[in-house]
């Protein structure tokens, strides 16, 4: 057999990689103030309160350490990131056709029109830092579901509720760039499903960002009720530049009793881009959270989803698939925090590193002593495509009481030559087989996937396997 090695070629990044001249309405200068956090406020036309949490926020950050673990992140200089910027669009619209033509052009590019008219129940797309559009269909609004920008719902009836539930999960306490998030935060979505109502098809937020050497800050809250179900998908792209763009987005996620919410992210952003987002759950007596998480792009990637099971019989389910190119380095994960007895979590993830990228997963379990007959079962596999590529595994395991059931299971290996040579026998091409092994590879958290996103993830893989190198 050839001793060729054989590669995956990079991810065709050109569905993302357009981008129009910039034609802003505004934007504060680079760097991080007092005076710009003011500015961005009354932009944002804050009620008191939050322009307050804003200025507090940016008084943590300023006296919060940098992290000093992970990926290298020094090429991310705060000094030179603008924080803030309006797209040239006079409002948020309802109607489609009154978006701003190249607004309107990049996501007709990325189809999100067309996937909310044959599969959506609502979408809200944002372009830089404000929402330039948010629909949800007449149905499902007649449920009683709010689905509607955060900015918008801080002037209504709803902003008592946000207010409870605003950066309480993720306080800006946690780390530094929570603290960031909570001085600049910009756009998002708000979501409340009632008590009983089961929204059977999707609501989607699709974050683009076009400005070069700025950063996304979008902030999403939802609450499900007592015995509702959600399912809600995000997605993000931007493209390359030859500056570092930040997203330091939250996501904070309330599921209430016997309620269910599917959370699933496919992450395509530009290896330009530094991603340090922040998500987290919790969930109430009998509850359930999933997430489904595709990792794609970025230069930088510090993102692990967080679930509070703080219910008795809480349930938590964690499924990833990480691919990590030249020039990236994806440290992705997840934490769970069994608080209450009989509470369960599942965490399934596979990496594919190649062409010298770095895929590090992290995972956190603890068990606390009140979390009696709790279960808990993790495992990760890595395929590394080549010698120059990396892949890690680092779990960590708090558990404080002898009456739980706790495992985990990892596996980092390369493909192997004897099972290339077994399918070539078989009348596969070389690259054939080596897809053939990738796509089965992640196959079993590939088909978690929303259908749209499914398809999108088996064309990076299966479909850009190429012919071999020297």
């Amino acid at each position: 057999m050839s001793e060729e090695k054989t590669y995956v070629e990079d991810i065709d990044r050109s569905i993302y990689d357009f981008r129009y001249e910039e034609n802003d309405a505004y934007k504060v200068e680079e760097g991080l103030t007092e005076d710009i956090v003011r500015q961005i406020s009354s932009e944002k036309d804050d009620p008191e309160w939050m322009r307050d949490f804003r200025l507090h926020s940016l008084e943590v950050f300023n006296n919060t350490q940098m992290v000093d673990w992970g990926p290298d992140i020094a090429g991310l200089d705060m000094a030179n990131i603008v924080t803030y910027v309006r797209p040239n669009t006079d409002r948020m619209h309802a109607d489609w056709e009154e978006v701003p033509t190249d607004i309107k052009e990049t996501f007709e590019r990325l189809g999100i029109p067309q996937a909310e008219r044959e599969s959506l129940a609502g979408v809200g797309a944002q372009y830089d830092s404000e929402l330039v559009y948010h629909n949800v269909k007449d149905e499902v609004a007649a449920q009683g579901v709010i689905y509607t920008d955060l900015e918008s719902a801080l002037h209504t009836e709803h902003a008592k509720m946000i207010r409870e539930h605003f950066m309480k999960l993720v306080p800006p306490t946690d780390h530094k760039f929570a603290a960031l998030h909570g001085a600049v935060w910009s756009g998002g979505s708000f979501v409340y499903v009632p008590p009983g109502v089961s929204v059977e098809i999707p609501l989607q937020s699709y974050f683009r960002l076009n400005a070069p050497g700025a950063g996304q800050f979008e902030h999403t809250l939802i609450i499900v009720d007592k015995g509702a179900y959600l399912h809600f998908i995000e997605g993000c792209s931007a493209p390359k530049y030859n500056v570092a763009n930040l997203h330091a987005g939250c996501v904070e996620l309330y599921v209430g009793e016997d309620a269910t919410l599917r959370y699933s992210t496919i992450e395509n952003w530009s290896k330009n881009m530094y991603n340090l987002n922040t998500k987290r759950a919790k969930v109430e007596k009998g509850g359930k959270v999933e997430w489904i998480s595709g990792s794609f792009g970025s230069h930088v990637s510090y993102l692990y989803p967080m679930s509070v099971l703080a219910g008795e019989g809480a349930r938590a389910e964690f499924t990833s698939v990480t691919f990590a190119g030249k020039g990236q380095n994806l440290d992705t994960g997840t934490k769970v925090v069994h608080s209450a007895p009989k509470t369960s979590s599942y965490i399934n993830t596979r990496s594919i590193s190649k062409d010298g990228g770095i895929s590090t997963f992290r995972s956190s379990v603890v068990v606390a002593n009140a979390a009696k007959e709790s279960k808990s079962a993790v495992s990760c596999q890595s395929l590394m495509l080549d010698d120059i590529s990396r892949s890690d595994t680092i779990p960590a395991m708090d558990i404080r009481t002898a009456d739980a059931d706790v495992g985990h299971e990892a596996k980092i290996g390369r493909i192997s030559d004897d099972v290339v040579f077994y399918l070539m026998s078989r009348g596969l091409s070389e690259e054939d087989a080596r897809a053939l092994i990738v796509s089965g590879f992640a196959d079993n958290v590939g088909k978690e996937l929303p259908l749209e996103y499914a398809v999108e993830m088996n064309n990076l893989i299966r479909l850009e396997m190429k012919g071999s190198i020297g």
